[in-house]
């Protein structure tokens, strides 16, 4: 039996002229933003380049366009007026979401649970929220100064 070598062969030089490798550019650009082997026949099309640069900009002015819109659709009802303006839109799209979700259902096919009768005042819980939140602040300096009471006597229990 021969026992064959298993160190690599030295590699053959290559069959190809020098003159067919690309040139070497180094990372330059040579002030035109393509490295420097690139030619003007491998640079995209110029409405490719357009189309990309223009794709962010169209999707920043169609997002700002739809919150710009309802924005101005919230302010013209009446959501970021005063709290009875507030009560009196709330009051409007229950009046008129009902015949359209009705119409909606009829359109679809689809059967729906009844609609919750809700009696809701945005003023009035607004009004409570700011009640309770104002009750809280006026007795938090007694609620600290009885639980820094009873820390402290926690504490001295631990230490005895």
């Amino acid at each position: 039996m021969s026992r064959q070598s298993t160190a690599a062969a030295p590699a053959a030089p290559s069959a190809a002229p020098l003159s067919a490798a690309p040139p070497r550019c180094h990372g330059t650009t040579r002030g035109r933003g393509f490295p420097c082997h690139v030619t003007s026949s491998h640079r995209p099309p110029a409405a490719a380049v357009m189309a990309a640069r223009l794709v962010p900009v169209l999707k920043f002015v169609i997002k700002g366009g739809l919150a710009g819109g309802a924005v101005y659709v919230a302010y013209d009802q009446g959501l970021l007026g005063s709290g009875t303006q507030g009560a009196e839109a709330f009051r409007k799209a229950q009046a008129a979401l009902p015949p359209a979700i009705q119409e909606w259902i009829s359109y679809t096919g689809w059967e729906l649970p009844p609609i919750p009768k809700l009696e809701f005042s945005p003023s009035d819980s607004w009004n409570k929220g700011v009640r309770m939140v104002m009750s809280a602040l006026s007795v938090a300096p007694t609620r600290a100064c009885e639980y820094t009471a009873e820390g402290w006597k926690y504490v001295k229990d631990l230490v005895k």
